[in-house]
């Protein structure tokens, strides 16, 4: 330790030692006696020795602090020793902006950890109601109700898609892939991949070409489509649901019980299921939150108009002509 301090402090001696010769020098020029010439050269040694080890022990009780730090290190920066320079007292601001930057990641990744856990447990309660009900479709006598088996897979699959959406859009990496595509053929696949669920809950679907060409991911744009022809399925008993552009807007309208007032601005954010959501018991409020992540990747907007009782109507807005081709 001591041969470390010599080594930070080796200007200070060399330049010590230069004033030593300094003062003997000069003093020799005026013929004084040798013994005057040691006595002040001697007197500046002692004083320097003096101030050297006055700084040794000062430097000695904050390295002794900091290896008492570094045995018990934590992500806090209290307990740091005193700054003796204004460069030290910068290091010290230093370690902690980045100790306080680390605990807001810190913060945010155990954030991220509770929503995935409590996801993945709400998923893995959701999608064992479909499979329980194709064993009870299957344990019944006689030949199986196909058709609400098919309805039953579906279900499955869907929470299956949702659930790998929701590990893309939540990491680093992505696989969209923007390209000119008809807005009319994305369409008419989700259309057909529900066409089961529209006939087995006897609701019927108008479906009105748009003739729109749109700069976007056709399967991140399905993706959003089919979330919100689930929502208009599942919130809607009668009436019926229609399909149509409005400008620069894909509409889906449903006849639904429609959306609370004062649920449609949180609509999209991470977990809120607002009260329908709360009266279903089974929604995770996830899959407007994928679609608007989706919609912002994409450059789309996602927005939702609705009255309780008189249904909703629920928009991709292609609001840039960038994404827009007629």
């Amino acid at each position: 330790m001591f041969l470390s301090y010599l080594k930070s402090r080796a200007a200070v001696i060399i330049a010590l030692g230069a004033f030593v010769l300094i003062f003997a020098l000069i003093f020799s020029l005026y013929e004084l006696p040798v013994e005057a010439v040691g006595y002040a050269a001697l007197l500046c040694a002692v004083l320097g020795a003096v101030f050297l080890a006055l700084g040794y022990s000062r430097w000695c009780r904050r390295c002794r602090t900091l290896e008492l730090l570094l045995r018990t290190i934590c992500v806090s920066d209290d307990g740091l020793p005193e700054p003796g320079s204004y460069s030290e007292e910068l290091y010290q601001e230093l370690v902690r902006t980045l100790s306080a930057e680390r605990a807001r990641l810190d913060a945010a990744a155990d954030r991220e950890r509770r929503d995935a856990a409590d996801y993945y447990a709400m998923w893995a309660h959701q999608v064992k109601t479909p499979i329980s009900a194709m064993r009870l479709l299957l344990q019944q006598p006689g030949e199986a109700d196909r058709a609400a088996l098919e309805a039953e897979l579906f279900r499955v699959e869907q929470y299956v898609t949702m659930v790998l959406s929701y590990q893309k859009l939540e990491g680093d990496s992505s696989d969209f892939v923007l390209r000119r595509r008809s807005l009319d053929d994305v369409v008419r696949g989700c259309v057909r991949r529900y066409a089961q669920s529209f006939i087995l809950k006897k609701l019927p679907l108008s479906f009105e070409e748009t003739g729109l060409t749109v700069l976007t991911d056709d399967k991140w744009l399905a993706f959003v489509i089919e979330q919100l022809l689930s929502n208009a399925l599942k919130y809607t008993s009668s009436g019926g649901i229609r399909i149509y552009a409005e400008g620069l807007k894909l509409v889906v309208e449903d006849t639904g019980i429609g959306i609370a007032p004062e649920d449609l601005p949180r609509l999209g954010e991470r977990g809120y299921t607002g009260y329908n959501g709360r009266e279903d018991k089974k929604s995770t409020g996830l899959g407007l939150y994928l679609c608007r992540r989706v919609c912002d990747k994409l450059g789309h907007r996602l927005v939702i108009e609705s009255t309780p009782g008189a249904g909703t109507r629920a928009m991709v807005v292609f609001a840039d002509r960038k994404n827009l081709y007629e």
